[in-house]
């Protein structure tokens, strides 16, 4: 009986419920690393990243900048109602550590976007063998 109750299984870290629940709280803080902009043709307005990744050289240069803006925060709202309407649906993604986990999201799970097909920045990251982030 002392056996079953101390023994202790490892969980991969994706998988722990205290790592989803971390993540999932702070995904939507990123959207301060996109700018919304327009298209000077279509009019059509997107949000995009200006904010290089932590692996890109110019990361450490970068982060001593602050910048203000309250430009991102209808992405951030956006965010947060994404997360809480899709909880369940991101959570089991992340644990079974889904390959392109914006995508299976974004267009197989939810139903929001357009497939990736037209969104050539993320043909150019698959193509370079980018993971998600």
């Amino acid at each position: 009986m002392k056996d079953r109750l101390c023994h202790q299984e490892q969980i991969p870290l994706a998988q722990s419920e205290a790592f989803l629940t971390d993540l999932l709280e702070k995904v939507c803080e990123r959207m301060r690393d996109y700018k919304l902009e327009e298209d000077p043709v279509t009019k059509e307005r997107t949000f995009k990243r200006f904010a290089p990744r932590k692996g890109d050289k110019i990361y450490q240069e970068f982060k001593k900048f602050h910048f203000y803006s309250d430009a991102y925060r209808p992405l951030k709202f956006a965010c947060e109602t994404i997360i809480e309407a899709y909880e369940d649906e991101i959570s089991s993604l992340i644990a079974h550590e889904a390959h392109y986990l914006a995508d299976k999201l974004c267009s197989e799970k939810s139903d929001l976007c357009e497939a990736s097909t037209n969104h050539p920045e993320l043909q150019e990251r698959r193509a370079a063998g980018c993971k998600e982030e």
